[in-house]
């Protein structure tokens, strides 16, 4: 199964079954999150596409968003877990030792940035989920990886959803 024939299961599956929504968009950023699983699944281009489908069925906006928000943070918490525990190692296992750039960038991104770069890689596309797990390799205290963590996950979800509902919802009106 290609990546476009996951998208289009997804969205149909979202249209036609509107109160999963906020499950859906969930384990989606949840997947997107997962340095391993985000090379896998095509979660930003099918959350993207969500955004409309949640004012044209007019399926409620926030919680959509907070779940979508609570998936990436935690998939970026067990990423960063899986670094802390594997230390280097982790870049040594598949599918990282497959983009040694993308791990390489994140590295790099991860020294200049420190803890920062969880919240600002978030919105970076290919290191994005990386660079939670190199965070966790490096060190970075829990309580500073969370501070960065949670409140990118939530600004992350909102731009990504936002536009396209708060478009549908601007033509409509």
């Amino acid at each position: 199964m290609d990546f476009d024939a996951i998208r289009q299961a997804t969205l149909a599956f979202v249209e036609a079954h509107k109160a999963w929504t906020p499950l859906i968009a969930g384990v989606l950023a949840f997947c997107e999150s997962v340095a391993f699983l985000s090379f896998l699944v095509p979660a930003t281009v099918i959350l993207l596409a969500i955004g409309p489908m949640i004012a044209a069925a007019d399926v409620a906006f926030w919680p959509v968003v907070l779940c979508a928000a609570l998936g990436a943070a935690l998939g970026d918490w067990l990423s960063y877990e899986f670094g802390r525990y594997f230390k280097d190692d982790a870049k040594r296992m598949w599918p990282m030792r497959r983009y040694p750039k993308a791990v390489a960038r994140a590295d790099a991104f991860c020294a200049r940035w420190g803890a920062g770069a969880v919240a600002l890689g978030r919105f970076f596309g290919p290191i994005r989920a990386v660079i939670p797990l190199v965070a966790g390799v490096f060190g970075v205290r829990r309580l500073v990886f969370q501070a960065a963590n949670l409140p990118s996950a939530l600004a992350w979800s909102f731009i990504l959803l936002a536009p396209g509902a708060g478009l549908i919802s601007w033509y409509r009106g």
